[in-house]
């Protein structure tokens, strides 16, 4: 459940107020108990084909729109786990905005999931050395292998949404992201002056002490200075409101959680647990090696392998996403799991095109003030 939050922060600020239309989701509460492995799995995926039903049962989110904000090499061995068979080093994926308007107890209120501060987040260690790879060429290199596509700032001007409308913030995990121009630091005001971030406590507490390979994929000091008062800690899965809620999905790190919606086109879910719809149906894949692979390995689903920090329960958490989604009405091969970063097909990347992609969606009419 979401908590109220009275730690004393690095700048001494307190706080003690409770989001009250924030709501504990019990569906899948020790899904993750028993001792075999294939026990696990097939116990969530149970839960999540209930859950499913019951949600696509309720209310529908207001508003629904995905912008994508900048390209990013990400390599292949990480991305495609062990599946891709081509020498490309890297492929394309496209980091996404995402801005949803959905009604609670309390009024209607607006989610931005994964909004990045793309110039903030250059700095992160692992992307900063591949940008250093171009030498003197790195402002040319970066337009090329890593062009801005939109601000989150202009994202919010073209659907009329403004900064003080902003309830909340989060992202499926932390890796890359600086906080601190939304949420303010060190006494400086923030961007979205109402926004509070939704984050799972194991997330939090994994960035204030990271090992090393961990922090190759953290911005660093990227919360630092930013008020507890700005924070809400989950101890659960979480419902915001009507059809809108945080499933924790963890494996790809300890806190992360996915983006559940309900959408007229059915239940969207996001995360990074994988990056292309081929990542959860990888059989129907025709990247190549991967449906080679899944075949031959058994897997199901192809885990996004950068930090692996719990291989297993990724694999898990990525059955339950598509459980949860179900079938894709724009392509019954795959299932509804749009990728917060999804994989794109660049030319200077032979063999990366996904076999399916969701691109931008939008559904809806979003509420103005």
């Amino acid at each position: 459940m979401a908590k109220a939050i009275a730690s004393k922060t690095k700048n001494g600020s307190t706080s003690s107020k409770k989001d009250t239309s924030l709501k504990p989701i019990k569906d899948f509460l020790g899904s993750r108990d028993l001792p075999a492995p294939v026990d696990r799995l097939e116990d969530v995926r149970r839960r999540a084909r209930r859950f499913r039903e019951k949600f696509l049962s309720g209310p529908q989110v207001i508003y629904y729109k995905s912008f994508d904000l900048v390209r990013v090499p990400y390599p292949t061995k990480y991305a495609l786990l062990n599946a891709f068979s081509l020498p490309t080093p890297f492929l394309h994926i496209i980091n996404r905005l995402f801005v949803i308007q959905y009604k609670t107890s309390e009024g209607v209120k607006t989610l931005l999931f994964s909004p990045s501060d793309v110039d903030a987040n250059s700095e992160t260690p692992f992307f900063k050395r591949l940008s250093q790879s171009f030498g003197p060429f790195q402002d040319l290199g970066r337009r090329i292998m890593a062009p801005t596509l939109n601000t989150v700032e202009e994202c919010l001007k073209k659907v009329g949404i403004s900064p003080e409308q902003v309830d909340y913030i989060s992202y499926d995990h932390l890796h890359t992201q600086d906080l601190r121009k939304w949420l303010g630091a060190n006494g400086q005001p923030g961007y979205f002056p109402n926004a509070k971030l939704l984050v799972m406590r194991e997330e939090w507490n994994s960035i204030q002490g990271l090992l090393p390979p961990q922090s190759d994929w953290y911005c660093p000091n990227g919360s630092g200075g930013i008020s507890m008062d700005r924070i809400v800690l989950l101890d659960s899965d979480t419902e915001l409101g009507g059809g809108l809620a945080l499933i924790r999905t963890p494996g790809h790190t300890y806190g992360n959680h996915s983006l559940v919606a309900n959408t007229p086109e059915g239940i969207f879910v996001s995360s990074e647990n994988g990056v292309s719809a081929d990542s959860y149906n990888p059989l129907n894949s025709r990247i190549p090696g991967v449906r080679k692979y899944a075949k031959n390995s058994g897997m199901e689903v192809i885990l996004n392998g950068n930090t692996l920090e719990l291989g297993l329960d990724q694999y898990i958490s990525m059955v339950l996403e598509k459980e949860i989604a179900g079938v894709s009405k724009r392509n019954p091969e795959f299932f509804n799991v749009m990728p917060s970063s999804e994989m794109s097909g660049f030319w200077l990347f032979p063999g990366t095109s996904p076999t399916f992609s969701f691109g931008q969606l939008e559904f809806g009419t979003p509420v103005l003030k």
